[in-house]
């Protein structure tokens, strides 16, 4: 028997949030501005894949439909994802990559990872809370890396201020559909397996905050975009990661390797 829909609805946003994001992360290897950093991507983007894999593991068998988690990452379409917008965006301009860009995005979505993974670790849902407790480990590694370089970008040479603050600019009206709370959130709050994830913006913000004033930039104007990924509504790019994700498993269905 199925989960209620709410239930399925939010762990597969948990999924596909962490399973877009890795598959960018992805994208930087072998191509990273050091060896070291090469190889810190890499690992980040195994952290978030790993995490994608449990939860939308879990999503499956809660619907109870027979999808695993290669079913709904390789063969679902794009409207039919439910990840935030901001996990989507290029690594940089549709042009070329910039690693202050991948830096603040990282930023902007570990600074909730933590307090996101914190609070789903006291789910009533014995495995999200299991793969919560887990998570939240390798989101603050992740949180304490984006810092970092944040910190050394924004506090560092005149370019690479202007690139830090020129990524938290234009990043920034993305981060408003992490408070756009909606039904399924409701839902997953009053049924003790999830958060209303808007109700984390004050740690958010401070983490934020803190942040930013380290690192000499200058917090981004609000604005009263937001941005509809997790209602399936999403960004052109979306389509071009998932060709390229999805490419090998749906021209050799089945295989096993």
């Amino acid at each position: 028997m199925s989960a209620d829909p709410a239930h399925i609805e939010y762990v597969t946003r948990l999924g596909d949030n962490a399973l877009v994001l890795g598959q960018r992360l992805a994208e930087w290897c072998g191509h990273g501005p050091a060896l070291e950093e090469d190889l810190a991507l890499t690992n980040i983007s195994l952290d978030l894949i790993g995490q994608a894999r449990l939860l939308l593991t879990h999503a499956g068998r809660l619907e109870g439909a027979g999808r695993d988690e290669d079913a709904l990452a390789y063969f679902r379409d794009e409207p039919q994802f439910r990840n935030w917008t901001l996990v989507e965006l290029p690594n940089g301009s549709a042009a070329h990559d910039d690693y202050a860009v991948t830096i603040a995005r990282n930023f902007l979505f570990s600074a909730l990872s933590v307090p996101l993974w914190e609070a789903l670790a006291g789910s009533n849902d014995a495995e999200l809370a299991q793969i919560a407790a887990k998570s939240v480990k390798e989101a603050r590694s992740h949180l304490r890396h984006a810092r970092d370089w944040l910190v050394r970008f924004g506090d560092g040479t005149d370019e690479s201020h202007r690139r830090a603050q020129a990524a938290l600019d234009r990043l920034w009206p993305y981060t408003n559909e992490f408070w756009s709370a909606d039904d399924v959130e409701r839902s997953a709050a009053q049924a003790g397996f999830g958060v209303v994830v808007a109700d984390l913006k004050p740690t958010w913000d401070a983490i934020v905050d803190a942040t930013l004033s380290q690192a000499t930039l200058a917090r981004p104007k609000d604005s009263s975009f937001v941005s509809t990924g997790k209602l399936g509504v999403h960004s052109e790019f979306l389509g071009y990661l998932l060709a390229e994700m999805q490419t090998l498993a749906r021209q050799h269905p089945g295989a096993k390797w």
